[in-house]
């Protein structure tokens, strides 16, 4: 039985590398959105066809499995709900030169790349990302299709909630909770807990307005003065 890959980007061929590497299952395709990929090879590896086509190929091929190799933490999320729906099981690509400790809990349709470190009791949920050589430190908690990008630190019981995106290079304090669908910027350094659906940048990390948080606070001022 072989597994397919939704997603022939950049990422997409990071995962068939894991894969590969990591020899626990048999990648046979990939599949992807973009009709003028379809037939296409990316690494050796033929793209298939789209979403639509799944029922036809897992009769010619004999597909069983699949991974979702989509960065866009969303899409990734939505795609693997799709997959599961119809029968596929979904599998986690570990890097061998990961580092995940023996009392991690694991979701489904998972990427640990190489150089990352999961540590003593973690918790990662479904479709998250823990990016090359990110850490996640003791007793922290990963929800669903979180992104955890290359080079990012969480320290102790840190708790990332669903959808929630930590970008490359930034640092995460002990017991501090990143909410759903939030955003820490490249390089930032949190030390206070995010709001879900912010954005925070720097160091320390501050919430980054939107202009439309701009415009409320500019006419606030103005019926002030």
């Amino acid at each position: 039985m072989g597994t397919i890959i939704v997603g022939a980007g950049g990422h997409g061929r990071v995962v068939l590398d894991i894969l590969r590497q990591a020899h626990h299952v048999d990648p046979v395709g990939f599949i992807d959105s973009n009709p003028v990929l379809r037939g296409r090879e990316v690494d050796g590896l033929t793209v298939l066809g789209s979403l639509p086509d799944i029922p036809e190929l897992r009769r010619r091929l004999s597909i069983d499995a699949a991974i979702v190799a989509i960065g866009d933490n969303a899409t990734r999320d939505r795609y693997a709900k799709v997959l599961s729906s119809q029968g596929l099981r979904l599998v986690n690509a570990i890097h061998p030169k990961a580092s995940v400790a023996d009392t991690v809990r694991l979701g489904r349709n998972i990427v640990v790349a190489a150089g990352a470190v999961i540590c003593a009791h973690c918790r990662v949920s479904d479709s998250c990302i823990i990016n090359t050589a990110s850490i996640v430190d003791h007793e922290s908690f990963l929800g669903r299709a979180a992104h955890i990008c290359p080079g990012a630190r969480l320290a102790g019981r840190v708790i990332v909630e669903d959808l929630a995106f930590v970008g490359i290079g930034a640092t995460v304090i002990q017991c501090v909770t990143i909410g759903r669908n939030s955003t820490v910027g490249a390089g930032a350094v949190v030390l206070r807990n995010v709001e879900p659906f912010t954005t925070v940048v720097g160091v320390p990390a501050r919430r980054l307005e939107s202009s439309e948080d701009k415009k409320l606070a500019a006419a606030v001022e103005a019926v002030a003065s």
